[in-house]
């Protein structure tokens, strides 16, 4: 029998991604919170705190952009002002949520993939508040 494979979707290679994106934080000690945290208006891809120890953790939330190749532009060019303020209004809702979260130091940080790139391109503090 035959069995064509299934080509991936736009939506799986995305998942796949923020799950490389994932992977590769916790190989950075970062301890994974939330994935794919909806809110009205929003998604934050992955949340996460950058140590294991609370008092000395920072709060990232984190976007994860792919593109199959960089014709249209680099996956940072996608996140856009408005992008930005809607993960920024869904972190503020985060923290409204887990208040004992809410004195944490925080940023915002976005991974990029190209092609078959498996180790993301990581921008710390990518924007703010």
């Amino acid at each position: 029998m035959w069995f064509k494979k299934k080509p991936l979707t736009t939506k799986n290679t995305g998942q796949q991604k923020e799950q490389q994106a994932c992977d590769w934080l916790q190989t950075q000690d970062f301890h994974i919170l939330e994935k794919n945290y909806l809110c009205k208006g929003g998604e934050i891809d992955i949340i996460a705190l950058s140590s294991n120890t609370l008092s000395q953790a920072t709060l990232v939330f984190f976007e994860v952009k792919y593109r199959k190749n960089n014709h249209f532009g680099h996956p940072t060019e996608f996140v856009t002002l408005k992008k930005q303020h809607r993960i920024i209004q869904c972190a503020q809702l985060f923290l409204l949520k887990n208040p004992k979260l809410a004195h944490l130091p925080m940023r915002f940080d976005v991974m990029t993939f190209e092609g078959d790139q498996t180790t993301p391109q990581w921008i710390e503090n990518a924007f703010g508040m």
